[in-house]
């Protein structure tokens, strides 16, 4: 463990280092092709890439990290070059010529790939390891190479940002500002195939998706703003590297690529529950803190109609009459939130609303009657009819919007069933 730490063995900082660098470079990529909604396109690439590297090998007959990825990027290339011309030649769907393409080119792969493993040849040992990643024998040399190309592609991301952005947001509006598109969808393209076959030295072929899709689906849980989104994907990514490599150290039957998958979609499971302002347990928070000033305010504006009926600013309600309207648990909780806000007091069973909670009362009761007239008057709604919706209504309204309001209906004193209207 201490010796992963200091990464006192030189074919451990390769491993760490390479592996990092890669899917820090797949990362920021990534985010740009799930902007542009084709994440099936580099599915499909990562596998297209499989029977370009078994070619290459078949040539050039040695594992040289370079000549393998040139024959991916190859691979890659022809394989969005073919998914293109049969949707623009036929009248079949992308995400089914992104299937026909995906399912010819890997099961091309795998013939390859098991022909070359008959011939006996001994350097064709390992080749089957891109099928699931080979992160765990990255050479100083791999480092090089990937580190040189996960740099190009960010430095690519960082030069070209703006037009990019533009490209992947809104493709009309890029055009009518004159932006080169053709040359956009190019490079987009080809930083799509090449963070594809850098990223395959560390996850696979199979896996690679991930790796391009998880961190900015991650990332945009915690923010908006694109530039944040791109730093938070490579760092997400370059993270997820560095602990698939930890695991991997600690338990060495275990593989580094799955690892670093599973730590990927670990982040997005984090990211999905967890993130501040999109998170589902946020979410919850706030439905919850919804429903609980929804009931508050149903239970005192049920106070404020009975002071109405018996002509009485105070008056005592017990839980047994308020259970006629709400039910057991809705009253539990109410009722205990309303006296820890200082709205409500209770005396032997029975509650009574607080000076604070008579004029909280009455706002309800206000704006309830504000929206049934604005119903009545400006919607043409019939009077037996507004009072559900403005129920709805009467919860979520600011001290501006109420005060439009009163302007708009020129002051009302009168509801449309002739209730006066607080004021």
């Amino acid at each position: 463990m201490k010796e992963f730490f200091l990464l006192s063995e030189p074919n451990l900082v390769y491993v760490v280092l390479g592996t990092m660098l890669l899917a820090a470079g797949a990362g920021v990529v990534g985010c740009f092709t799930v902007l542009r909604k084709r994440a099936l396109v580099s599915d499909a690439v990562a596998h297209s890439v499989l029977p370009g590297i078994c070619v290459a090998f078949m040539l050039a007959q040695t594992k040289n990290t370079a000549v393998l990825m040139v024959g991916a990027v190859v691979a890659g290339w022809l394989s969005l070059l073919l998914t293109d011309a049969i949707v623009k030649h036929s009248k079949t769907k992308p995400d089914a010529a992104i299937g026909i393409v995906l399912s010819l080119f890997f099961g091309l792969g795998i013939l390859l790939l098991t022909a070359i493993q008959q011939t006996g040849n001994a350097a064709q040992s390992g080749l089957d390891k891109y099928l699931f990643g080979k992160a765990a024998s990255l050479t100083e040399q791999d480092v090089y190479i990937f580190g040189g190309v996960s740099l190009f592609l960010i430095a690519a991301v960082v030069v070209f940002y703006t037009p990019l952005k533009l490209f992947s947001f809104d493709l009309a509006y890029s055009q009518t500002r004159g932006l080169p598109t053709r040359f956009l969808d190019f490079l987009l393209s080809t930083l799509t195939v090449l963070a594809v076959s850098v990223g395959i030295q560390g996850v696979g072929v199979v896996l690679m998706a991930s790796l391009l899709i998880a961190p900015c689906v991650a990332a945009g849980f915690f923010s908006t703003n694109l530039k944040t989104i791109l730093v938070l994907a490579g760092f997400i990514a370059a993270a997820a590297a560095w602990l698939g490599c930890l695991i991997s150290y600690l338990l060495p039957a275990m593989p580094t690529g799955p690892c670093i998958v599973v730590f990927l979609c670990f982040f997005v499971f984090f990211a999905v529950i967890f993130a501040p302002e999109r998170g589902l347990l946020v979410k919850m928070i706030l439905a919850k803190k919804r429903h609980t000033k929804i009931i508050c305010e149903n239970i005192l504006k049920s106070f404020y109609h009975l002071s109405e009926q018996k002509n009485s600013a105070v008056v005592a309600q017990t839980e047994t009459m308020l259970l006629q309207k709400f039910s057991h648990t809705e009253l539990k909780l109410g009722l205990k939130t309303l006296q820890k806000r200082g709205f409500l007091n209770q005396q032997n069973h029975e509650y009574f609303p607080s000076e604070a909670g008579t004029i909280e009362a009455k706002r309800i009761a206000r704006l309830h009657r504000l929206w049934e007239m604005y119903l009545y008057k400006k919607l043409h709604m019939p009077a037996d009819h507004v009072h559900a919706n403005a129920e709805e209504l009467e919860h979520f309204i600011t001290p501006e919007l109420e005060a439009q309001l009163d302007q708009e209906l020129n002051y009302p004193s009168n509801d449309p069933h002739n209730k006066p209207i607080p004021r």
